[in-house]
């Protein structure tokens, strides 16, 4: 049984996830979710974009006894269609036979799954339409998306309590692009949002594969459009509490020069969603940083330079508290392709929820665990998992 982490949330006013969209790679952050879970703080705050706002209401809109099971329910159900064939199932079928007889099986195994997903669609997630939208008269509903997201409401209604979320016990924030206007816009229950399904589905309604999301009249796209990863939103309004944050992410910014054309799909995509996470974060931590030391400087002026009107309210909007930023990143194996954020095979699902639990199993256990946070900082920054896969 793994070791409990020794209440860190004891230093900190809110413990908040983060959850990046990456689609299929989401079971990577439902796997961490389970790990600290047994061993961690609760969270307080859950900020998402796409798959990570799917995730954290599957967290916020359960009670803690249920989150795992939900989380578990809901990866099962989407890893139960052709990709539902575990990884033993290589000899299972004639097909699967001709497959292992290739130089990479795995990789054709899970090229051949996310065919299957972007043809058939994925059970309580989405279907393709019919008629098919070029066929659908301009201007409906049905002519701007591939797929029809109508499943992954049902399936949300079935597994989320939206009366649980908005009832505020756990803050819930979640990312989409409002169409017209261009602007990232976030939902959140503790900004007077009624949370309901479309709410969610906004954030991970990505064009032209899913149809935009009415809400009060104006229609919204994924999240992740503008930014996948709602660290900002999280540092920026939190106010005066001091945090520790859990950043899961499912593409990493850092990679190799890819050998070929499908290598280099792959590595865009990972560039362009990873939302150049880590600069953020050292951005977000410098900026911090430095009002904070701003703030310590004034502190030492005296008389009555250090009371006048403009000098005290400098003082007070520079106050900083500290927050510890934990990162977790997913690492893809050697063998997934571009195709990894739409691959939904159960051996996929399966490895990337055990790799989660792995990454946040190192990191509690790692000897620098918050070692170097305190009072005295603005942000600190940690990455203790010992990655088994080369970056």
């Amino acid at each position: 049984m793994a070791k409990p982490l020794q209440d860190p949330g004891r230093r900190h006013d809110c413990v908040a996830l983060v959850l990046q969209g990456g689609g299929a790679l989401g079971a990577y952050q439902a796997g961490v979710y389970e790990e600290l879970a047994r061993t961690g703080p609760p969270p307080d705050w859950i900020a998402g974009v796409s798959i990570g706002a799917i995730n954290g209401a599957l967290i916020a809109g359960n009670v803690p006894g249920k989150r795992v099971e939900r989380l578990s329910e809901f990866w099962h159900l989407v890893s139960s269609g052709m990709g539902g064939l575990p990884a033993t199932a290589f000899t299972a079928n004639p097909v699967a036979e001709a497959l292992a007889r290739l130089p990479q099986p795995r990789s054709a195994f899970n090229q051949l799954s996310a065919l299957w997903a972007a043809a058939a669609g994925i059970p309580g997630f989405f279907r393709p339409r019919f008629p098919p939208a070029w066929l659908c008269a301009d201007g409906t509903p049905d002519a701007l998306s591939v797929y029809d997201t109508s499943l992954l409401r049902a399936t949300l209604e079935r597994l989320v309590d939206f009366d649980l979320i908005n009832s505020r016990k756990v803050r819930l924030s979640v990312g989409a692009v409002n169409v017209r206007s261009g602007n990232s816009q976030y939902f959140d229950n503790f900004d007077g949002v009624v949370m309901g399904p479309e709410h969610i589905m906004a954030s991970g309604a990505m064009p032209p594969g899913f149809p935009p999301v009415t809400i009060d009249g104006e229609a919204y796209w994924d999240g992740g459009i503008v930014s996948n990863t709602p660290l900002q939103y999280v540092l920026d309004t939190r106010g005066k509490d001091s945090l520790l944050v859990f950043q899961i992410d499912l593409f990493s910014a850092r990679g190799r020069l890819p050998p070929n054309l499908a290598g280099v799909q792959q590595r865009q995509k990972e560039i362009l969603y990873s939302s150049r996470t880590r600069f953020n974060s050292n951005m977000a931590a410098a900026i911090a940083n430095q009002r904070r030391a701003i703030h310590d400087v004034l502190e030492t002026l005296r008389g009555e330079l250090r009371d006048a009107p403009a000098v005290r309210q400098l003082r007070e909007s520079l106050r900083t508290v500290p927050a510890d930023v934990v990162h977790l990143i997913y690492r893809k194996a050697a063998y997934e392709l571009e195709s990894m954020d739409y691959e939904f095979s159960r051996a996929s699902v399966l490895e990337h929820w055990q790799a989660g639990q792995r990454d946040m199993r190192d990191t509690a256990t790692h000897p620098d665990w918050l070692k170097h946070s305190g009072t005295e900082a603005g942000i600190t920054q940690y990455d203790l998992t010992r990655h088994s896969r080369p970056l």
